[in-house]
């Protein structure tokens, strides 16, 4: 069965991915840094020392084939679907290799404008709207992902 590894460093949906795991049967896995320990029944946590990437490059290294992973992170989203997983974001938004080039390239464009002084909006605020939308693409990623397997 698959597992589903959340980039647990403030996401926003560690509740939400957990309950859906075990209602699905997933192993759930949380990956964070020693600044945003934490701990939920019905997942697995694993704890890295603080650094630059330092939580990302442990997940995409236990990352296989079919599993899940719940991050806001483009680079960690692109480096898992080489692997031939499933990342998501907080909003449900499902990363594919249609739409990755051009978020990343979105993400490179934005980091040119903060370097030349430039300002950005920031995210809009979380609304249960997003916890919802999340929950109802995940299960159903979930479901997809059964029935693939059972194929």
């Amino acid at each position: 069965m698959a597992t589903i590894l959340i980039d647990a460093d403030a996401c926003p949906v560690v509740n939400e991915t957990i309950r859906i795991a075990g209602k699905f049967g997933f192993r759930c896995v949380l990956i964070c840094d020693t600044t945003h320990e934490m701990h939920r029944d019905g997942a697995e946590t694993i704890i890295v020392s603080k650094g630059a990437d330092a939580v990302d490059f442990v997940l995409v290294n236990r990352v296989q084939k079919n599993d899940i992973v719940v991050t806001q992170d483009y680079g960690l989203a692109a480096m898992v679907l080489a692997k031939q997983g499933h990342p998501i974001d907080q909003n449900g938004r499902l990363y594919t290799n249609d739409n990755i080039d051009q978020l990343l390239y979105a993400r490179h464009t934005a980091q040119k404008v903060r370097m030349a002084g430039g300002r950005l909006r920031g995210p809009k605020k979380r609304s249960k709207e997003s916890d919802v939308k999340f929950e109802e693409s995940l299960k159903q990623l979930c479901t997809q992902l059964i029935q693939e397997i059972n194929d």
